[in-house]
Parts: structure tokens; C-alpha cells; sequence
């Protein structure tokens, strides 16, 4: 972590626009961190860019590319909001790069937890003679990559509890599916599918709403979807079993490839961390766990999550059916969308 004197308010300035930058391909880089660069000479921005996708150029490379004077380059500072990379994967490292053209400075977000860069990218310039900064909004940045850094941190995926209830907290009519929520909140939903890698469902969730999980009315692509279906109830006509999406069904009777779907077998004994470590060896970043109580439930009271989304219909009474989890917690945030209440927690 850099001292807070040698970095000013112009350098967090351009990391605030290296995080806008970077979140335009929110939902699209992974297994990689979402990244904004921007390249400043003189304080003008000469140069920008972002990852826009994993195998694609990483975002300084992009930003360099659209510097129309290159011999701007090495009286020039490159702001970043993650520290450089240092290792050759589908793209050379960009902290040679950054060598190479011998920018005059170097402005890190936050530094990158992953074993293969952890400070290597720093050192590489620093070494080179060009002065790095890092640590600029830092927990701005490491927000932004939230998911990057709690699948590479903590093992397992970023996540996301997800369920809308009744004013009478009932998440269904007489135990038979019940639209809660308006058509704003909807879209908000498939928002949320398209930001995140990956949702989840349990078998009574699938065989209750026969859902698709796919993204329809909002841009973006489809999440990885995850069925816990161990004695495999659900029929393979259901939407869930479609080609629309990468599918993993965790399960306790095979193991197989099925075109876009796959079988994994897990046991019921040890189930959630050896569904952690599952979706980890699947590298899925981020999850949203879209279950009924039942498999809500057990995320609550083990403390597993990240962030809990509810959808509350304020007007809506249901008085019977499927009670909402037990959930006691206070809201970081509520949003008003019309009849609806959107609670945000963190844990």
C-alpha cells in the first residue's frame, strides 16, 4: 500500500476513470478482473482503454494502442486500476510493455492478489527505473473486482443471495408459483443474471417454475447455469436441460458430458464445501444463489454469502404458501421501484 502523500486528487481522478471504463465489460472478462487504463500527458488524456474480454488485448495495451502520438509515451503517466500483469497467458505481460515503451510513470489502483502477479508487475517496473504508485482508491478497485478477488482470496465464487417476497413474506401462492415482482424489477433481475457468471437453482426451485435462467430482457450473456439436483428428479425436457447455456448438474448418481450440459457427481454429507470447492475447480467467480428456502436457507445460516438481494412487493399479500427465509439482517441500501422495494445487504 502506497502512503497517502504520494498520490493527489488529479491521480484519483483518472483511476475514477479507469473503474468507469472498466465496468463497461462488466459480466464479459472472465476468468479475468475487469481493467480501465488511461494514459495522461501534460494532464490531457491522450490515451484509453479496457479488457473487453478474456483472450483479448488487457487494458493498457488498448489504451496504448489509441495514443495517436507515441512519442507522447515516455513523458506520459499510465493510470491502471489493477496492477499490471507479469505473466505470458493468452497475451504477453503488460508491465513489459510498459517497460518497453518507458512510460514516465505508472498509477495502480489496487495491487492483484493473484499468485502469478502478487506485486510482480510493480517490481518489474519499479526495477525498470519508471517510479509506480499504488493503492489510488484502492478499495474502489478491489470493489470493482469484488469476484476476481474472492474466487482467488477465499477459493470459491462471489455471492449473490437472491429472492422476492410478499409484504406477508411469502415467496409463493399456496406453494404454486406467483409473480412477485413488477416488470422494472424484472429487468433488473436479468440485469443481474447478465453481470454474474453463473445462478443457481435447487430441484424443487426447477421442477416448481420449470425455469430457463437465461438472460432475456436485459443485454448480455447468458450465466453458467447450476441445477443441485442429486436423485436427478428433474426431466430432462425441462427449460433448465435447453442448449441455450453452459449447464452443471451437481448430482449424486453420474458423471458424463452431455453436449452443453455436465454431470457432476457431489456428495449430500460435506455438501456445501464441497460445492464451494467444485465451483471453484469450475473457476465460476460469482454465483447468484436464485434457490428456494430450502437451499437459501442453508447458505444463511452457514454465513455463506457476499451480498443478499430481496425483492419486496410492499402491496402484496399472499397469506399462504412458501415462507421467505429467515433473514436478520440491516439493508446497506433500498431502492424504490414503484410498487417494489429492492433491500441490498453486504455481508
Amino acid at each position: 500500500m502506497a502512503s497517502p502523500f504520494s498520490f493527489n486528487m488529479e491521480d484519483e481522478f483518472y483511476i475514477k476513470r479507469c473503474i468507469e471504463l472498466a465496468q463497461k465489460a462488466l459480466g464479459k472478462t472472465y476468468p479475468n478482473p475487469l481493467v480501465g487504463s488511461v494514459i495522461v500527458h501534460n494532464g490531457e488524456i491522450i490515451g484509453e482503454g479496457y479488457h473487453h474480454k478474456a483472450g483479448e488485448n488487457h487494458a493498457e495495451i488498448n489504451a496504448i494502442n489509441s495514443v495517436v502520438n507515441k512519442d507522447l509515451i515516455p513523458e506520459s503517466t499510465i493510470y491502471v486500476s489493477l496492477e499490471p500483469c507479469a505473466h505470458y497467458g493468452k497475451t504477453p505481460p503488460c508491465a513489459l510493455k510498459i517497460k518497453e515503451l518507458g512510460f514516465k510513470k505508472v498509477v495502480i489502483g489496487a495491487m492483484d492478489s493473484h499468485d502469478k502477479v502478487n506485486g510482480k508487475g510493480k517490481k518489474i517496473i519499479q526495477d525498470a527505473g519508471i517510479e509506480a504508485v499504488s493503492g489510488v482508491l484502492e478499495k474502489e478497485c478491489i470493489k470493482l473486482n469484488k469476484r476476481f478477488f474472492t474466487y482467488h482470496e477465499k477459493k470459491r465464487p462471489y455471492i449473490i443471495l437472491k429472492w422476492a417476497e410478499s409484504d406477508d413474506g411469502f415467496l409463493d401462492k399456496d406453494f404454486k408459483p406467483y409473480s412477485i415482482s413488477n416488470s422494472l424489477v424484472n429487468q433488473f433481475v436479468h440485469q443481474l443474471r447478465a453481470d454474474e457468471h453463473a445462478i443457481l437453482v435447487g430441484t424443487q426451485t426447477a421442477l416448481n417454475d420449470n425455469p430457463g435462467l437465461t438472460v432475456r430482457n436485459a443485454e448480455g450473456t447468458h450465466p453458467v447455469r447450476i441445477l443441485i439436483d442429486f436423485n436427478l428428479k428433474v426431466p430432462q425436457d425441462f427449460k433448465i436441460y435447453n442448449n441455450e447455456a453452459k449447464t452443471l448438474i451437481l448430482n449424486s448418481i453420474k458423471e458424463k458430458y452431455e453436449g452443453s450440459i455436465r454431470f457432476i457427481k457431489i456428495g449430500k454429507q460435506n455438501f456445501l464445501p464441497d460445492l464451494m470447492d467444485t465451483l471453484y475447480k469450475e473457476q465460476i467467480q460469482s454465483v447468484i444463489i436464485e434457490g428456494g428456502r430450502f437451499t437459501l436457507q442453508q447458505f444463511i445460516d452457514a454465513g455463506l454469502w457476499d451480498e443478499t438481494i430481496v425483492i419486496k412487493n410492499e402491496n402484496l399479500k399472499l397469506e399462504n404458501g412458501t415462507k421467505a427465509p429467515e433473514f436478520n439482517y440491516q439493508p446497506s441500501e433500498i431502492r424504490s421501484v414503484r410498487d417494489n422495494s429492492i433491500y441490498f445487504y453486504y455481508s
